[in-house]
């Protein structure tokens, strides 16, 4: 097999492989963090162009956040990365990892992947964590007892950008649907949080890909977005093929939310409260770029292995795994309040950033959505709605 040494780690086929050391004679915990190579639709804009080493970032920080809590411990955290190609099998590559002694592995892969993966009888001993996917259906029929979620999922969000829109009395909406399969799953999201908090989607509305934004939108949007009397325009364009075009062009001078404009995120550059800024400035000094809610939701998963680790005195795979799911198990992760897993879905409690471009405007949950329990269960699928059977 032939090998290439590559900037920031080896590559090889059929998948690429990186890997940072535990420092010497310490009892190491070993994670791996598989990934794949995706095929970017052509963007409208190329000012976001995504990092090469989005989610890799996180996991890197976070491993160097463990070795440096650890050694007061004697404990160690490698990291090996792999990266399968386009064309690539991950399940493979998650047989090859558990064949090569891997117990914990971060998932960084999309839509149903994780969960297909979960079901494989390699990973039945496995801890897997789900940090790519934002997909209802993992924390519901697809749930698995073995994986757990660091990425919020669309009904997570959407009920927070709910929440806000309730508490504003902007309670009709106009949705403006893409058309690829994820577009139609955010809107599923949006109407379902529209009847949990009172809201109405009076008119919905999809954007067809015939159109180029670029060059038609001042003349067809405020067109397009004529029709009933409505407070804001929801956006379902995750992909980014139109939603950026909405902004100051509609009908009625309305604000603009969802996958643009007002966009609820797990996290944003611009979050500097409960010592984020700390966060931002070491992943910024280390990366050489911002920190992405992908590159979080991979940071959060490691970190919890190693909150684990120190909490449990333990670098046993099985005993890291039981504290995690347990009762007792929280992680500080610059967002105001202990994070926990559900125990009924595997997904992290966790508020909720709502921001534009450049600025942080609220965290949901919001003042006055209470809970029995937390009001973090305000956000997402709560115990007694749940589809996971696990």
């Amino acid at each position: 097999m032939q090998i290439a040494l590559l900037a920031g780690g080896l590559c090889a086929s059929p998948a690429a492989f990186s890997q940072e050391a535990a420092p010497a004679d310490h009892s190491t915990v070993r994670i791996a963090y598989l990934t794949q190579e995706v095929e970017h639709p052509p963007a409208l804009s190329n000012l976001d162009e995504p990092p090469a080493d989005e989610g890799l970032a996180g996991a890197r920080l976070a491993v160097a956040d463990n070795n440096s809590t650890g050694r007061f411990l004697k404990q160690g955290f490698a990291l090996e990365a792999v990266t399968v190609p386009i064309d690539g099998d991950p399940a493979q590559a998650l047989r090859d990892l558990a064949a090569a002694g891997h117990r914990i592995v971060v998932l960084d892969l999309p839509g149903e992947t994780p969960g297909a993966l979960a079901r494989l009888p390699e990973a039945a001993n496995l801890l897997l964590f789900n940090a790519g996917s934002t997909d209802d259906s993992l924390r519901n029929a697809l749930c698995a007892p073995n994986l757990l979620h660091t990425a919020p999922d669309r009904a997570m969000l959407a009920d927070a950008l709910a929440q806000y829109l309730a508490v504003k009395r902007w309670t009709k909406w106009l949705l403006i649907v893409g058309t690829r399969p994820e577009d139609r799953l955010y809107a599923a999201a949006v109407k379902r949080s529209a009847k949990r908090f009172g809201a109405e989607v009076v008119e919905e509305k999809t954007w067809s890909e015939d159109h180029d934004a670029r060059r038609t939108a001042q003349a067809e949007m405020p067109v397009f977005t004529q029709g009933k009397r409505h407070d804001v325009v929801i956006v379902a364009d995750e992909t980014g093929d139109f939603g950026d075009y909405v902004l100051y062009r509609t009908w009625e001078p309305r604000p603009v939310a969802g996958t643009q404009g007002l966009v609820p995120t797990n996290w944003h550059r611009a979050h500097e409260a409960w010592g984020a800024a700390q966060l931002q400035s070491r992943f910024k000094a280390a990366a050489q770029r911002v920190m992405s809610p992908r590159d979080h939701a991979v940071w959060a998963a490691i970190r919890a292995v190693g909150e684990a680790a120190t909490r449990t005195r333990s670098t046993d795979p099985a005993a890291l795994a039981a504290y995690i799911r347990g009762p007792d198990f929280t992680l500080a992760a610059f967002k105001g309040v202990p994070l926990s897993f559900r125990s009924w879905d595997g997904q992290l409690r966790q508020p909720v950033l709502l921001a534009a471009d450049r600025s942080l405007v609220s965290v949901s949950p919001q003042d006055g959505f209470l809970h029995p329990k937390t009001e973090l269960d305000t956000l997402g699928h709560d115990q007694p709605e749940t589809g996971c059977r696990r």
